[in-house]
């Protein structure tokens, strides 16, 4: 995701000019000298559902403010880049750092690790699980609640996926096991037509109509199945690139079901399935 910092954008054209190149995939910086300013403009936009974006302070008419904000900038957007190309397998987050949320940090990830947020903030609890935390931590945190996290962590990144996959270049053949309920279900990858992440849950959409669902997260989902001609299109929806009957800058369409495509997706998908 590229970044862009525009100054004086609280307001009229720097306003609609960080907005618009946010809508485009962006990651938007908005420049103040007023902090207030900035969080307000922030606001506006998040409340439009736009989260590509954050505050940084600068004084353009002084050279030191400059200096401290371009440092400042290109930390936040090295941190943006490590998560992106690196492998990580867990972050601790806080909720309210400085010129960011962690919760809209984590949107801006397309492939996000594992997270545990820990934070004095009580609120953004549903935010965090919607965004499929292993866990979220309230300060002060007792130690024992420290290593129930950190179990359930250890739970999550060393377990055994409940599935195997056999045959892994041909969907024809290759199938996955799934637990359902009690019992290991044989599914043929060729029948799978999209998942759909349900909280802890996903539900796995086949061709003969039936619905499985699997007490599994969509992003361990997705990491089972992306070199299998599966493509994560959202941060709720998976798809089988052979059951895709067309496409548009806004959903791919299957033949009886419409999927939107999420904005921090979108240049993934477009790029995937014009080489697919």
């Amino acid at each position: 995701m590229k970044t862009v910092l525009i100054t004086g954008a609280n307001k009229g054209i720097g306003f609609e000019t960080a907005r618009q190149l946010a809508q485009l995939g962006y990651f938007v910086y908005l420049g103040s000298r007023d902090k207030r300013k900035g969080i307000d403009a922030i606001h506006k936009l998040t409340s439009s559902g736009i989260s590509n974006v954050a505050t940084i302070e600068i004084d353009v008419t002084d050279i030191n403010s400059i200096k401290q904000a371009k440092q400042e900038l290109e930390n936040k957007i090295e941190a943006l880049d490590v998560l992106r190309q690196k492998t990580v397998d867990v972050i601790f987050l806080d909720i309210k750092m400085p010129k960011i949320l962690g919760t809209d940090f984590l949107k801006n990830l397309s492939h996000p690790p594992k997270v545990i947020f820990v934070t004095a903030y009580r609120d953004y609890a549903v935010d965090g699980y919607e965004l499929d935390a292993v866990d979220y931590l309230v300060k002060p945190v007792s130690f024992e609640r420290f290593f129930k996290a950190i179990t359930k962590l250890n739970r999550l990144v060393g377990q055994v996926a409940p599935t195997a996959v056999v045959n892994s270049k041909d969907n024809s053949e290759g199938f996955i096991y799934l637990k359902v309920g009690r019992d290991m279900k044989k599914i043929f990858l060729n029948d799978i037509v999209y998942v759909e992440g349900w909280k802890d849950y996903v539900k796995v959409f086949l061709a003969n109509n039936k619905v499985l669902v699997v007490r599994q997260s969509i992003s361990a989902t997705e990491n089972l199945l992306s070199d299998h001609m599966f493509l994560r299109i959202h941060r709720s929806f998976m798809v089988s690139l052979d059951k895709i009957t067309g496409y548009n800058g806004v959903s791919v369409q299957l033949e009886t079901k419409e999927i939107p495509i999420g904005r921090l997706y979108k240049q993934i998908v477009m790029e995937r399935l014009q080489a697919h």
